[in-house]
């Protein structure tokens, strides 16, 4: 669906940009991929790995709506995925964690909707939007409302919005796994709680879902990838080869265990081969038969939680991954 098409990526400098453009890359031949961000040192040094004619750089932040306007020139597809994401940079400094993340989310809605030609945008959102405890997550949920809200203001035009969420990708930049690789040999890792759990998602199948959400989306749905979960000391064990660790306590802000979809989310939630989707409640959305597809309803009280998952993922399994991942 890509051939031939414009693609904007905002914060497109980070883990998931430049994988989605090693992605688009390697399956399309777009006619632009545009990598909007305001870090001019990073695009400086992706387009060193993106020589192709068809990336194209632009400094830009969500927060300028002006800005926006001028980038979404001749845009048939965006992909949001900027965002204020470290829990503590956001409690520290909650204004500009607002700024970018809500107003920079409706900044970017905006400026599709003002666009003749942009058809879909799918928002990147986190395992901490579901009932959040921190601001990171309040934000994160207020941007989800915004996208699927956003379809309300769609009209007659051939566009819609949609989100996807997913939990902890595994060594993206500023996670677990990097921390714990650059701690000295032998030292133990600080672990807040031994019975801390995580879930566990590549970037290749965060951009899996992506692309599902382009595939089928009709707009305001919330696509929740099927992944497995790891306990913290396992993940610490399976990275820094030792059953050592120190133990430091949770953090401010910080959930004992992830979760991606609340009880009360499942009252509209559809499960589906390899993910979910929690179909929007606006204009009983949540009841229309296309958006529905194949789906089959979960069961009332359900909760897609790290800790009660079903699929695990072992020490085994991680180091194949990492091994996979270095090469």
């Amino acid at each position: 669906m890509f051939n031939n098409k414009v693609i904007l990526i905002t914060g497109g400098t980070g883990s998931f940009g430049t994988e989605f453009c090693n992605y688009l890359r390697s399956n399309f031949i777009p006619k632009k991929v545009v990598i909007f961000s305001r870090d001019e040192m990073k695009q400086w040094e992706m387009a060193k790995q993106f020589p192709e004619e068809y990336f194209r750089f632009l400094i830009g932040d969500v927060r300028d709506l002006n800005r926006l306007h001028r980038a979404m020139h001749d845009v048939d597809y965006v992909v949001h995925a900027a965002a204020t994401k470290i829990v503590p940079t956001a409690e520290y400094d909650p204004f500009e964690c607002v700024k970018t993340n809500i107003i920079g989310a409706m900044n970017v809605i905006d400026a599709v909707l003002d666009s003749p030609s942009v058809k879909k945008v799918v928002a990147l959102s986190t395992d901490k939007a579901s009932s959040p405890i921190n601001l990171y997550g309040a934000t994160k949920l207020t941007s989800d409302k915004l996208f699927v809200s956003a379809n309300n203001y769609t009209g007659n035009k051939n566009k819609n919005f949609s989100v996807v969420r997913y939990g902890n990708v595994m060594c993206s930049r500023g996670s677990v796994i990097p921390f714990f690789q650059s701690l000295p040999k032998g030292k133990p890792p600080p672990i807040t709680d031994p019975s801390m759990t995580r879930f566990m998602i590549s970037l290749e199948d965060g951009i899996k879902l992506v692309q599902k959400a382009f595939d089928v989306a009709c707009g305001g749905e919330i696509f929740v990838k099927k992944i497995p979960s790891m306990k913290i000391t396992d993940i610490a064990e399976a990275v820094c080869k030792t059953k050592d660790y120190n133990l430091v306590g949770i953090r401010l802000g910080e959930k004992l265990h992830e979760q991606m979809i609340s009880s009360e989310d499942a009252l509209t939630t559809y499960e589906y081969n390899g993910y979910y989707k929690i179909l929007p409640s606006i204009n009983n959305w949540h009841l229309d038969s296309e958006r529905i597809s194949d789906g089959i309803k979960v069961k009332t009280g359900f909760n897609y939680s790290s800790d009660t998952n079903d699929e695990w993922m072992s020490q085994d399994n991680l180091n194949e991954f990492l091994q996979s991942y270095n090469s």
